[in-house]
């Protein structure tokens, strides 16, 4: 039975992110925000959501250990993509305003907070950004993108034991259209779901979630209990143990209609879909839900009660170096 459990507002504002989830920890780079300045260029940010607190943090900027030089960190972007391979990040592609899309693979270790450039040896693809990345045991499989004024329609591969970057052989061409977007891997490593979106034809954004099956081939539509996301398109989804973690994306204006052009909102907010809710959180539920009396519950359970209903304010995180990180 699946059931939305947590609405937060208070997270980063943030569309066409990444983001990553390493065991409880859900890693978000980057992204596009109305308003924020992305012609000077800066570090592209890190923030963290820890699904057991609910709470976001955000990592500080990378400090050069040599005065005057810049260190090897990647420029805030958005259309990027990130994969985890055991504890790295792997992070390819986007674009800001000022130095258009980027080709250059970056590397992030989640224990050290560490960037760095893998070195790259085979035919590294073109800059590009709108493009998927997934990854099947240590290799990176990267599709798509719009590629200088091309919709692209290759597959690249990132051997990550070789460090080396080519294009499988055999792998037939598909028509130059576009392409749908599949959110992520589900419990069932036989079914993928997809949620939200755009239909390009009427300009609608759309709020239904499908489940594909890699057994029978067949689509169905899911209808999870509770009060999910509004209508949205270009947010991320990161699996979180047995639990989908949703946040972010743009949706249009509510004052105005779904004609051709319409204002966009861009949100801050963050929901939790679980699979299978336990008795626990479905009781949780019912005391926010009737709002019943807490005081003679447990402490733990108090905590974790505040913890579902208070919005999130961004804290800074300390870097696990008491020293600036050394440039490559």
């Amino acid at each position: 039975m699946l059931r939305w459990t947590v609405h937060l507002e208070g997270g980063p504002r943030r569309v066409n992110h990444a983001a990553v989830a390493v065991g409880h920890r859900v890693y978000s780079f980057g992204g596009y925000c109305s308003g924020e300045d992305y012609e000077t260029l800066r570090q592209i940010d890190v923030h963290i959501f820890n699904a057991v607190s609910l709470r976001w943090t955000k990592l500080p900027p990378v400090k050069s250990a040599i005065r005057g030089q810049a260190p090897v960190v990647p420029y805030m972007r958005y259309g990027h993509s990130t994969v985890l391979i055991d504890d790295t990040v792997l992070l390819w592609g986007g674009r800001n305003d000022t130095e258009g899309a980027c080709n250059v693979l970056y590397a992030f270790d989640v224990n050290t907070h560490k960037w760095f450039t893998p070195r790259v040896s085979g035919t590294v693809p073109g800059a590009r950004d709108g493009h998927s990345a997934c990854v099947l045991g240590k290799i990176m499989y990267i599709f798509g993108g719009y590629e200088q004024q091309i919709y692209c329609n290759r597959i690249r591969v990132f051997d990550t034991r070789t460090e080396c970057l080519l294009l499988p052989c055999g792998v037939p061409f598909l028509p130059e259209q576009g392409a749908i977007e599949v959110g992520g891997k589900e419990k069932n490593p036989e079914e993928v779901r997809d949620g939200g979106g755009e239909d390009t034809w009427t300009r609608q954004v759309l709020n239904f979630h499908i489940n594909f099956s890699s057994v029978s081939f067949t689509w169905k539509k899911i209808e999870p209990k509770g009060k999910g996301p509004c209508p949205r398109r270009r947010q991320c989804c990161c699996i979180v143990g047995d639990k989908i973690v949703l946040f972010g994306g743009t949706s249009p204006s509510p004052e105005e209609g779904l004609g051709d052009e319409f204002d966009l909102i861009d949100h801050s907010d963050l929901h939790i879909l679980d699979f299978s809710p336990s008795l626990k959180t479905l009781c949780k539920l019912a005391v926010i839900q009737y709002n019943l009396d807490q005081s003679c519950l447990p402490h733990d359970i108090r905590w974790e009660l505040n913890a579902m209903t208070t919005n999130s304010n961004i804290s800074p995180s300390p870097s696990p170096f008491a020293y600036p990180i050394p440039l490559l």
